[in-house]
């Protein structure tokens, strides 16, 4: 097997006897309780139960208890037991979403301040279809429209005072 260190802590147990509850593994190996629930899954839920859980179920409940797996077979010689990966929280998506929208603001800048630095003048649908193509994620009109309009007003660049539509580089 190769496993993980908390995966092998929970099988070295089953030397020792052949069920336990998952709170005498808690008990036992002194693993931290998600760490635990996540330990266990892989090992009696996964695509190689080395251990049997009852109740059935893919959820790691308080009271489940877990039976060492004697008719285990598998067809490989080596088999690695993946570790099931924990979810995102509702918290940790909304900052990640956060900062993702923070770096791509910097990148969209940076675009626009690039392209009219080559080309000193440009109209706005000209200046659109050049960050489309320059910018290699999916990006709104709207939030366009804010950044150029964030960039004249930091005096990056100036609108043309006869024509709206027509930006000048400011050097």
């Amino acid at each position: 097997f190769q496993v993980s260190l908390f995966q092998t802590l929970v099988l070295l147990m089953f030397n020792e006897g052949d069920g336990f509850s998952f709170e005498e593994i808690k008990m036992a190996t002194g693993i931290e309780d998600s760490e635990l629930r996540r330990t266990l899954q892989s090992l009696a839920c996964g695509k190689a139960r080395v251990l049997i859980k009852s109740p059935k179920g893919k959820e790691v409940e308080d009271g489940d208890k877990f039976i060492f797996n004697a008719d285990f077979k598998h067809k490989l010689f080596r088999i690695k037991i993946n570790q099931i990966q924990m979810k995102e929280t509702v918290e940790e998506q909304v900052s990640t979403t956060e900062r993702v929208f923070q770096d791509r603001q910097y990148q969209i800048d940076a675009a626009i301040v690039r392209i009219m630095k080559m080309r000193k003048t440009l109209g706005h649908n000209l200046l659109v279809s050049e960050l489309y193509n320059q910018l290699k994620f999916p990006v709104k009109p709207g939030d366009l429209k804010k950044r150029i309009e964030s960039l004249i007003d930091r005096d990056y660049m100036e609108r043309d005072k006869d024509s709206p539509n027509q930006y000048h580089y400011v050097a």
